[in-house]
């Protein structure tokens, strides 16, 4: 009997060096004692005078009756909620799931063609010429820019955040001495990685009520880790951009860890580089200048072998290359031959995406998070106004106006502190000469400046209906301190913050800040959830990190990090109330296979379709059943979508539509 026939699956070791990213406990990076989101609600909601909004019905609750308050509050949540569907079922397996009465289509797959000359996908030989072309791996942010202003024709729009060897590639893996380990890559493998990071561009339509690829389209194209791109705003052609290869500071090739991003009032594509810092291995030569910075990073993280074959990847030779990743890209996808730029006056960190609403007086606002561990929440604003006449004169806007790091007060207050050079600590004396310098060392500025420390800032999206803005927190497991506005020490599943910004007004330098909910399992007294009583057995979850904002002002929040052994359930997508009687309500609406993250919820402008991107299915050391396990190409814990043993797990965008035509998520 062979190795794998002799050993229980279940008592292996095994070494992937790209297993569970998504979920890594990487050390927190930052140095300050600033007081953490944490301990801010720890005092401001010990304190009497500010119980209100969603808390206050535990001031309630202490003078009326447990069970009287719990079918008042069920009774009017169901009547005031904003959906009305027939949950799917929390749980574990190898498909995906839906509520019932709509359809889940598979509309592109890792490996499908995206350009009008790519060939048909083919696993087991697999070339980057091929991977160029082909749709990328791990699908997470999806945007949708209407042609004609249709709903039923349109560019897709679809980050690739990073690859999964063990799972791309058959013959990577061995098994010797009871653990499972991956070979090391060849120079081909490493080059179909870097082709399957970046973007695809797609034409899609609506055909008898399904869509499809448009072939042939001009629109159609494929972004990878080595497109060239033009960079700009305060820190385009500074010294510590320079390289060997490019001794302007201007030009790049690639962009690497697209996860979340944006789609601006114009119609371009924003693409938010996050955990840029793992693509890069060595050491720094003694002394250079650069160590701080990269230490403040976690920098580099040696996650993958890129440098193995390509020295700007490896710090030692190419010190500076590190430098030109971290930003915020943007693309035109109406011209598919234009460069991708840049947009360097939206700072440098861990991006987790770039969610914009145009401001009263026609400045245009994009959120971002940092997203790590102790990090910080973002907003950038433009100088100029937006154009909704004239698109090309707002091609240009985000390389001028001014970044903000926020602060969040005990009180429930908070401030917008500007990330200027020259303004409170960010001078000369701190090691700063220039506006270039703050924004390539944006962390450590905001540590300067007295930014609040958050429980992984990620997907923040801003709404234009109630004027709110809503933060997803996804956890942080290495608090000991709470904090006002990170109220956990243990916070293992997360929370949602809600920002209202003053007078409305989404250019503001101040506003006020609530919790909408606190995740988790509620029927656990400990995890400290706060759903509404209404909230199922199947509506809690746990982890929040992307989110959409309907254009009925509707709440829709997904998930990474739902587990069998950690919710016993998989990562999916809820509608959340945020209005009346039903506020804190959750319904789950679908949900992914085993080992996925849920990611990228992007309902079309008529409410008519959802797109999901279903990212990294079978990842992971959990079967659908709650064993661990390690899952690799010939060994998989799903073979989703396709489920045929010629196919590897794929990840892949999902349409959902309801059966019969109509708004999803209502009657």
């Amino acid at each position: 009997m062979s190795a794998v026939e002799e050993q229980p699956v279940t008592d292996r070791n095994r070494n992937f060096p790209t297993e569970g990213l998504e979920n890594a406990e990487f050390d927190p990076t930052n140095p300050t004692e600033n007081p953490t989101m944490g301990e801010l609600i720890s005092r401001r909601f010990s304190r009497r005078g500010f119980l209100k909004g969603s808390l206050a019905t535990t001031a309630i609750a202490a003078t009326v009756s447990p069970l009287a308050l719990l079918k008042a509050d069920e009774a009017l949540a169901q009547e005031g909620s904003a959906f009305s569907f027939e949950e799917a079922i929390a749980g574990v397996d190898a498909d995906h799931h839906v509520a019932p009465g709509y359809y889940a289509d598979i509309l592109m797959r890792w490996g499908d063609p995206v350009t009008n000359d790519a060939p048909e996908f083919d696993p087991t030989a697999q070339t980057a010429a091929a991977q160029a072309g082909q749709f990328g791996y791990n699908n997470d942010y999806v945007g949708y820019v209407p042609l004609d202003g249709s709903s039923e024709h349109g560019l897709l729009l679809v980050n690739h955040e990073y690859t999964n060897a063990h799972l791309m590639f058959p013959g990577i893996v061995e098994i010797a001495d009871e653990e499972v380990n991956q070979k090391p890559l060849t120079e081909e493998q490493v080059n179909i990685e870097i082709m399957a990071h970046g973007g695809s561009v797609i034409e899609i339509e609506k055909v008898d009520g399904k869509w499809q690829r448009v072939a042939g389209s001009p629109y159609n194209r494929r972004i990878t880790g080595e497109t060239e791109m033009d960079i700009t705003g305060p820190v385009a052609g500074h010294d510590r951009l320079k390289t060997s290869q490019d001794d302007t500071g201007r030009r790049v090739l690639g962009t690497l860890n697209n996860c979340a991003g944006g789609t601006t009032p114009w119609g371009t594509y924003l693409m938010a580089e996050e955990n840029f810092h793992g693509y890069f291995a060595g050491d720094l030569p003694e002394g250079h200048k650069e160590a701080a910075n990269y230490e403040r990073l976690g920098a580099p993280g040696g996650w993958y072998e890129w440098h193995n074959f390509h020295d700007r990847f490896d710090v030692s030779k190419e010190p500076n290359e590190m430098n030109r990743f971290g930003w915020v890209v943007e693309v035109d996808p109406m011209d598919a031959s234009s460069t991708p730029k840049k947009r360097t006056a939206l700072g440098r960190f861990k991006h987790e995406g770039a969610e914009s609403i145009v401001a009263p007086d026609g400045r245009v606002v994009f959120y971002s998070g940092d997203d790590e561990r102790f990090d910080y929440v973002y907003k950038f604003v433009t100088s100029g106004t937006y154009n909704a006449d004239d698109r090309a004169a707002n091609m240009d806007l985000l390389d001028d106006g001014t970044l903000y790091v926020a602060r969040f007060d005990e009180d429930g207050s908070m401030e917008w502190l500007p990330v200027v050079f020259g303004e409170g600590p960010l001078t000369e004396e701190n090691g700063f000469e220039s506006q270039a310098d703050v924004l390539i060392e944006t962390r450590r500025a905001a540590d300067l400046l007295g930014a609040t420390p958050m429980d992984r800032p990620e997907d923040i999206q801003p709404n234009e209906t109630n004027g709110r803005v809503y933060v997803m927190l996804t956890n942080n497991t290495n608090r000991e301190e709470p904090n006002a506005a990170n109220p956990r020490v243990d916070n293992a599943f997360g929370h949602i913050v809600e920002i209202h910004e003053a007078d409305g007004d989404f250019a503001a330098t101040s506003g006020t800040w609530e919790i909408l909910l606190q995740c988790g399992d509620p029927s656990i007294a400990e995890v400290g959830a706060t759903f509404s009583s209404a909230t199922t057995e199947n509506g809690w979850f746990g982890m929040p990190d992307n989110a959409a904002v309907d254009s009925d002002g509707r709440l829709w929040v997904s998930t990474d990090g739902n587990s069998p052994a950690g919710t016993g359930r998989t990562d999916g997508l809820w509608a959340v109330d945020t209005e009346g009687a039903a506020r804190g309500t959750s319904k789950l609406f679908y949900r992914v296979p085993v080992g996925a993250e849920m990611c990228g919820p992007l309902p079309t402008p008529d409410l008519t379709t959802f797109f999901v991107a279903v990212q990294h299915p079978g990842d992971g050391g959990d079967d659908w059943e709650g064993h661990g396990r390690p899952s690799y190409y010939e060994d998989l814990s799903t073979r989703w979508p396709d489920f045929r043993d010629d196919m590897p797990v794929r990840p892949a965008v999902v349409a959902i539509t309801k059966q019969g035509g109509g708004k999803i998520g209502s009657a």
